[in-house]
């Protein structure tokens, strides 16, 4: 009996574990990127922002997202506020505000999202194969609301959609598979 309840017990954690983003550092994603050109997907968060906790405990737990993701991407959790030094393009991004007191709540901004122009919390943003930004997706989006926007960016769609027009007519004839 204790075999068939140990059994099952890595059985939920394997199912629990395949439902989760493969989340790395900046650093850890531009590093793996020199070595496997690969797009990345970064969520620009705070550790106050409601809209943030939403994004992480609803849609980046969808399964539908985590396999686009993981399977697309390689996926950075930034911590907009944070300590973590980030070296982009040759520049070393640091929160010079940073007060480690505030860790837990409103902090300093980091430099590195504000040279991405974070202006708001959610952010996220996807980097093409050669770490350039494409655009930000800015605030809370469930599982089908975001499915569209990183599929245009992630299958390469962005190329061939040039102007207004033609995104307004990809959005709506867009066809998800995506399930809340």
């Amino acid at each position: 009996m204790k075999q068939i309840f140990s059994i099952l017990l890595l059985l939920i954690a394997g199912i629990t574990s395949a439902q989760e983003i493969n989340w790395m550092s900046m650093n850890e994603a531009l590093n793996a990127q020199k070595k496997n050109p690969k797009k990345i997907f970064i969520d620009v968060y705070t550790v106050w922002c409601g809209p943030c906790r939403m994004l992480s405990e609803k849609t980046f737990k969808n399964k539908d997202v985590v396999k686009y993701i993981n399977d697309t991407f390689y996926a950075v959790k930034f911590n907009a506020e944070g300590n973590e030094d980030v070296t982009y393009k040759g520049v070393t991004y640091k929160n010079q505000s940073y007060d480690p007191a505030k860790a837990n709540t409103r902090n300093g901004m980091h430099d590195f999202a504000g040279a991405l122009g974070v202006s708001a919390y959610p952010t996220m943003f996807v980097l093409d194969e050669k770490g350039t930004p494409l655009f930000p997706i800015t605030g809370y989006y469930t599982a089908t609301q975001l499915e569209p926007l990183i599929k245009f960016l992630g299958n390469n769609t962005y190329l061939s959609v040039t102007t207004q027009e033609a995104y307004d007519k990809y959005l709506k004839t867009f066809k998800g598979t995506f399930k809340n």
